[in-house]
């Protein structure tokens, strides 16, 4: 494979161009086109097209990577390299016209991440990270938040849209955040959060039932700007895992999975 640091580049390119494209078609976008995936999950020309931008660019830069992207438009994994896109996470935000929503990238060599970028797209700021070179905001260098405890900190999360069976549970664990921290957040956009932990806008993020296209490239940065990124459980499976804490600290990370272990056990 090239330089990573130069794929890294060509990606960072890439992923602004087209949310260029997503940043015209929110100015002229058409309801009408709506799709319904599912309850409450909805999708439209523009994550279609957008995704299709993508997989056409990074085929180029790699070609012999696999793909793992939310609207399918390719589906054919590799044996060692397999790139992971959210073409538009936010995608209800954007419909309504909220400015919160970004595209996501990452790159997986085996088990490992080893590019991540994520384009905050209204704002024209692009995270992006390597592995074992730091994490950046366009040309700065960003790091997590030195607050000292959850008491100190801004947390975010995300609400499921479907499959609510856990839903109780989850309402217990942010009842038990909102008494223990500064404040609770929900945005819209879960790269958008994990970019926001690796810049120090907020100390923590977690989620559950989410996807490894919503929290890869995202992932990536976290850790590369020094934060913490686990399971529910502490442990490794946060890509597919469904599940994922992440935090600026290893103490803001304790406390965080000792507020969720008591409503979250086997």
């Amino acid at each position: 494979m090239k330089d990573v640091s130069a794929l890294r580049d060509q990606v960072v390119q890439l992923t602004k161009e087209v949310g260029k494209f997503i940043l015209h078609e929110a100015s002229n976008f058409d309801v009408s086109k709506l799709e319904h995936k599912g309850l409450n999950n909805l999708v439209s020309y523009v994550d279609k097209e957008a995704e299709e931008r993508l997989v056409a660019g990074l085929e180029k830069f790699l070609p012999e990577a696999g793909f793992i992207t939310e609207e399918e438009t390719k589906s054919e994994q590799g044996e060692e390299y397999n790139w992971i896109i959210d073409p538009l996470d936010g995608t209800t935000n954007f419909i309504h016209g909220l400015p919160v929503y970004s595209v996501s990238i990452a790159l997986m060599q085996k088990d490992e991440l080893i590019i991540g970028v994520v384009y905050d797209i209204t704002r024209d700021e692009c995270y992006h990270a390597i592995k074992g070179g730091g994490a950046f905001c366009n040309d700065r260098k960003i790091s997590v938040s030195d607050a000292p405890s959850l008491a100190d900190s801004l947390i975010a999360t995300g609400f499921p849209y479907y499959s609510f069976d856990l839903m109780q549970k989850y309402l217990q664990v942010m009842g038990s955040f909102m008494q223990g921290c500064h404040g609770v957040r929900r945005l819209g956009s879960a790269a958008l959060d994990l970019a926001y932990v690796a810049c120090g806008k907020f100390e923590g993020y977690f989620e559950f039932n989410i996807n490894s296209y919503d929290v890869a490239g995202g992932a990536l940065l976290v850790q590369e700007a020094g934060g913490q990124v686990t399971d529910f459980r502490g442990g490794k499976n946060y890509v597919f895992g469904r599940e994922i804490c992440v935090s600026n600290s290893p103490k803001v990370q304790q406390e965080m999975l000792q507020l969720i272990e008591p409503f979250w056990k086997e």
